[in-house]
């Protein structure tokens, strides 16, 4: 939870919603200097946090499962970079060709 708050593209929220997950509520309380942050637990909810995975699940569901653990790394792999890249949340990016040498060197394309 610090990691993702502290993060450059991150600003600090005004209130914080989750499911009623305990493991969660405990990791809100216990990060570094968000004293002020407001936390609500409800289970239906807009919750944005729950909902960040759903483009994967869109994208791998028809193609129901893998075959093997490898192939799924590297495809939910390619799928979070793309959203990142779509988000804006990589600040180095601002052309095309950016984008594809981030990729290049995430992925290291030779």
């Amino acid at each position: 939870m610090n990691k993702a708050l502290r993060a450059n593209h991150n600003q600090k929220p005004r209130v914080i919603t989750t499911d009623k997950y305990a493991a969660k509520i405990n990791a809100i309380k216990n990060t570094d200097g968000y004293d002020g942050v407001k936390h609500r637990s409800s289970k239906y909810m807009n919750n944005i946090i729950e909902q960040d995975h759903r483009r994967i699940k869109r994208k791998t569901n028809p193609i129901m499962g893998f075959m093997c653990f490898e192939s799924a790394t590297i495809t939910i792999a390619g799928i979070e970079v793309f959203q990142m890249i779509k988000k804006n949340q990589i600040q180095e990016i601002t052309t095309v060709l950016d984008e594809v040498e981030f990729i290049e060197q995430l992925f290291i394309v030779v």
